[in-house]
């Protein structure tokens, strides 16, 4: 394993112990949820060059475009959490008392 796989690896072997330990506050697990989509678009971003293959070219943009939607959505539920239970916390949501 070279060592530019072993970091991308470990940037998302970390950033998925990050989401499952630091569960206190959302704006933690948005950047956890980002740190893993990073870690896994910037080896699709390189893997067509490496491998010379032009059709796989648009897979990171369709990646990139779908973490888009995802970090927007995050951002509006942590607005939305924030207005109506006044902090961040995780502990404070309760799903089934919508």
């Amino acid at each position: 394993m070279s060592p530019l796989h072993f970091s991308f690896y470990s940037a998302f072997t970390l950033s998925s112990l990050g989401l499952a330990f630091h569960r206190t506050h959302l704006i933690s697990a948005l950047l956890c949820l980002e740190s893993m989509m990073l870690s896994m678009f910037i080896p699709l971003s390189i893997w067509p060059i490496e491998n010379q293959t032009p059709s796989f070219t648009l897979t990171p943009i369709l990646m990139l475009a779908f973490s888009t939607c995802e970090a927007g959505t995050g951002l509006a539920m942590l607005v939305a959490s924030t207005r109506t239970h006044g902090s961040d916390h995780l502990h404070n949501l309760n799903l089934l008392q919508c």
